[in-house]
């Protein structure tokens, strides 16, 4: 296995097949059936790795792919076997693709050893690629990202989502209920944007002050997680405790953010 990676090379990968999408982006029509969308997001599925896999061989020939199934619970709770592999999220928010809005990307992790070595997310709309290699810090194209330092509430911007994980027998909808209502009595803006690693990405960047998700997503996250810590932000679990894979939730934030809400959920 590699000790160096070409950086340039997944970089050029993951633009190639996201400007692919770009071009035919708003040119199908919008899905009317579960069949029609089920067919379009394995259409997706197939363009991107098709694309990814070719682009990347020739650097990366032994290294294996692993699917990031974000309805795959189970998956989610432990990192793969290998010592090194490729998780990729085909596209995050490829509903919001099929429907002709914005909020779509194009993600990939390279994993070593359990954790994250390397990771891209790219917003072809925004010609915006964000990426960061552990240990050398975070970027948006060439520019290095950091954090906001924003010191009151009242002007933070906060995010909150939700994923795929059964939510039927486990109180997992009242409790995203309770920490929106959270947000919106103690932060000054409160959105949900769609697309996970993105806005992640964002609090790399000092757009978003703090993300919080109360249902496990890591496949949704992992991209995203690498990106924000190298521009330091704290990943945090919900509770304070330092995120680990295989948390139930995450609380992504610049420093204040996260201990202003901390010290809400400390007095309930």
């Amino acid at each position: 296995m590699q000790n160096e990676i070409n950086i340039p090379a997944i970089l050029d990968a993951v633009r190639k097949v996201g400007d692919a999408f770009l071009k035919d982006y708003k040119q199908n029509p919008i899905p009317q059936s579960m069949d029609e969308l089920l067919r379009q997001l394995e259409d997706i599925d197939t363009l991107c790795l098709t694309s990814l896999k070719e682009d990347l061989s020739l650097e990366f020939p032994n290294t294996p792919w692993n699917i990031g199934d974000e309805f795959d619970t189970e998956s989610q709770r432990n990192p793969a076997g290998q010592h090194e592999y490729w998780l990729c999220d085909a596209m995050d928010g490829a509903i919001q693709y099929l429907q002709h809005i914005a909020g779509w990307t194009i993600n990939l992790a390279l994993i070593r050893d359990g954790k994250p070595l390397f990771s891209v997310i790219y917003d072809p709309l925004a010609d915006e690629m964000f990426w960061a290699k552990h240990g050398e810090g975070a970027f948006m194209n060439d520019k290095e990202l950091k954090i906001s330092h924003k010191t009151d509430p009242a002007v933070m911007l906060s995010v909150f989502e939700y994923g795929h994980q059964d939510k039927s027998n486990n109180h997992l909808n009242g409790k995203i209920g309770s920490t929106v209502t959270k947000l919106l009595d103690n932060f000054g803006v409160v959105r949900n944007y769609g697309p996970h690693g993105l806005q992640l990405a964002y609090v790399a960047a000092g757009r978003i002050d703090l993300f919080i998700q109360e249902d496990l997503d890591t496949y949704n996250w992992i991209a995203g997680l690498l990106i924000a810590k190298e521009a330091g932000a704290e990943i945090l679990t919900t509770d304070g405790k330092s995120w680990k894979w295989g948390s139930e939730n995450l609380l992504v934030a610049q420093k204040t953010a996260a201990e202003k809400y901390l010290s809400i959920k400390s007095k309930i």
